[in-house]
């Protein structure tokens, strides 16, 4: 597996991490019960949980580029250390990015955010060439 794929599946497990705190605040401040129900209308949420909504839903966002980016690595064999280099900033970014949204570390988070991106468009531009 290159390392690029490899760091493909780490952002699974990071996403799975996302949907998981997000889930756990949610139920915290609505309850199994409301957490169970259609959850229709404005909901009470606290600030920690809204974050990680918008945090999860930034890095569900972020997936696809990055998708794309290792997939034209992958189809035109242009793996290399640069390649490998950015698809693990990729993943580190998007893990730091959670508590960085979570916990509200201005201007850490547009930072973070701003090195993944990067990072996804380096492998793209790579492929190119």
């Amino acid at each position: 597996m290159t390392p690029e794929l490899a760091a493909l599946a780490a952002t699974a497990f990071i996403h799975l991490a996302a949907v998981g705190w997000s889930q756990k605040c949610l139920t915290d401040d609505i309850g199994t019960k409301g957490n169970a129900a259609p959850r229709d209308g404005d909901l009470n949420l606290s600030t920690r949980t809204n974050r990680l909504r918008r945090a999860l839903a930034n890095h569900t966002e972020n997936i696809g580029p990055f998708i794309i980016a290792v997939i034209l690595v992958e189809l035109t064999d242009s793996n290399g250390l640069l390649t490998a280099i950015a698809a693990w900033v990729f993943v580190a970014a998007r893990a730091l990015y959670l508590p960085a949204y979570a916990f509200g570390w201005v201007p850490w988070r547009s930072l973070i955010y701003t090195l993944g991106l990067i990072a996804t468009f380096a492998m793209i531009v790579r492929s190119l060439f």
